[in-house]
């Protein structure tokens, strides 16, 4: 099945350790026109996972309408986290159950703010594999890369 798109999202988070330095990047494609939109942005300290989410966040953010959009990334924790995981949080008080107990959502503010922008935009996930010669998220994982190379010479 084809789904008819306005946007592309291609996205990528990564890590020096984890924690440690970490940069997030993505590329808006916007389809009938082809036209492309690159940017990236570090934090010092930061988890993998975060800054998968932040790429996704920051990418949905700079859409100024509402739009269908596919999100091809790499990120299983992102994807799972759409598609399974988002509704049962929100229902559980942004919960989650851990060896039996319940324990907070990890990186709750950035679900929250992705649950706000998921509710805006129509969203598809598209799993993409990772390092594997897929070229928008291989330009991704180079841009989020040297975006926390500052933070690796400070």
């Amino acid at each position: 099945m084809t789904v008819v798109a306005d946007v592309h999202l291609f996205t990528d988070g990564a890590c020096s350790g984890n924690p440690g330095p970490g940069g997030w990047a993505y590329i808006l494609r916007h389809v009938p026109t082809n036209q492309e939109k690159e940017r990236s942005g570090a934090e010092r300290e930061t988890t993998n996972n975060r800054m998968e989410l932040q790429a996704v966040v920051e990418g949905l953010t700079d859409l100024k309408r509402p739009c269908r959009v596919v999100l091809f990334t790499d990120s299983v924790y992102v994807g799972k986290g759409i598609s399974e995981w988002l509704a049962n949080w929100k229902k559980n008080q942004w919960r989650r159950r851990e060896k039996g107990k319940w324990a907070p959502v990890k990186n709750e503010d950035l679900w929250r703010r992705l649950d706000e922008l998921l509710a805006r935009h129509q969203v598809t996930y598209q799993r993409v594999a990772g390092h594997s010669g897929h070229p928008e998220n291989d330009r991704c994982d180079e841009l989020a890369v040297a975006a926390y190379q500052r933070y690796l010479s400070a």
